[in-house]
């Protein structure tokens, strides 16, 4: 079974909006490598979601 493209929509936002979560809390604690590893994945889940639409 494949997920239709609404699901996946959800999916890549509930992404998104977790590793922006992360990506300020890193910020937040000083934590700078981290925070580059959420740039990366956040980078790479708005490019799939844009690939998806």
């Amino acid at each position: 079974m494949t997920p239709s493209d609404r699901q996946l929509h959800v999916l890549y936002l509930v992404g998104v909006a977790l590793n922006a979560i992360g990506l300020a809390y890193a910020i937040d604690s000083g934590e700078y490598l981290f925070a580059g590893t959420f740039v990366l994945i956040l980078a790479y889940i708005v490019f799939r979601f844009r690939l998806t639409r």
